[in-house]
């Protein structure tokens, strides 16, 4: 058993993300082409391209709501949803594989708030339900979270009475609410009205200066410029170009990054 554990883990765990050659297959249709991408820890990497491009597969198959159909994906060292033995892949027990899940954040286009329940409550759930915690810890916490992201006086409304901007600031505080190590972003703002876009992302410019390590999948090409420190543009299941997201912007050098720049700037 031993052996297994460590045979699961990188010698160094120097990387928070590291893709390596990662495939993923819907049937015969193939997505992800080989990813091959490394973020540090407290980095924050911005993925942009066009829709279809597998920008969001990747983000999923990171904390393994899709299972990869080839390569290795590590984060803070260990492979996910997997255990390698004998130089073969076993999938991880659905409990272990929860409780890496449990240690990566996600927020989703859609804020997907219990309904029925008021800010403060959704924010709670997972850590009371999930983790065990005592109410009266998550309790204090969840109020914390939500005075971080400017909401601390709307604890106790519900997702129905709440802007769409509200919803998704309210989403985030629960994604924290684990306590992760990682953050993923897959197009929070896209679902949103123009005027709602900016409150979101200064709640994301704070969690990059706070020193969280986040992934985001966007098309807000004004904040990866300004707090990305990696910007990946991926098109058809690849990476096309990548680099220093100012580098990327005002310099590509690919013809389809530029193409594609051309269309959104």
């Amino acid at each position: 058993m031993t052996s297994e554990v460590l045979t699961n883990r990188q010698p160094e765990a120097e990387y928070m993300v590291d893709a390596r050659s990662v495939q993923k297959h819907f049937g015969a249709l193939q997505v992800l082409k080989g990813i091959s991408l490394k973020v540090e820890p407290r980095e924050v990497m911005c993925l942009v391209g066009p829709s279809g491009s597998g920008k969001s597969t990747f983000l999923r198959c990171i904390n393994h709501l899709e299972k990869v159909t080839a390569g290795r994906l590590y984060v803070d060292g260990e492979l996910v949803g997997y255990e390698e033995r004998g130089n073969k892949l076993h999938e991880l027990h659905p409990k272990r594989a929860a409780q890496q899940r449990r240690e990566i954040g996600m927020v989703f286009q859609r804020f997907n708030l219990f309904p029925h329940m008021n800010a403060l409550e959704n924010v709670v759930e997972a850590p009371i339900q999930v983790k065990g915690e005592k109410k009266s810890v998550a309790l204090e916490r969840g109020r914390a979270l939500l005075d971080r992201v400017g909401l601390s006086s709307k604890e106790k409304a519900y997702p129905a009475q709440l802007s769409g901007g509200q919803q998704q600031r309210v989403a985030i505080a629960r994604a924290l609410a684990m306590q992760p190590k990682l953050m993923l972003f897959d197009e929070p703002t896209s679902a949103l009205d123009p005027e709602l876009v900016g409150e979101v992302l200064d709640v994301m410019r704070k969690l990059a200066e706070d020193g969280m390590t986040m992934i985001v999948v966007t098309h807000e090409m004004g904040f990866a410029r300004e707090v990305g420190d990696q910007l990946v543009f991926m098109d058809a299941g690849v990476v096309v170009e990548s680099g220093k997201p100012r580098d990327v912007l005002s310099n590509p050098q690919h013809e389809r990054t530029q193409a594609f720049l051309s269309k959104v700037l």
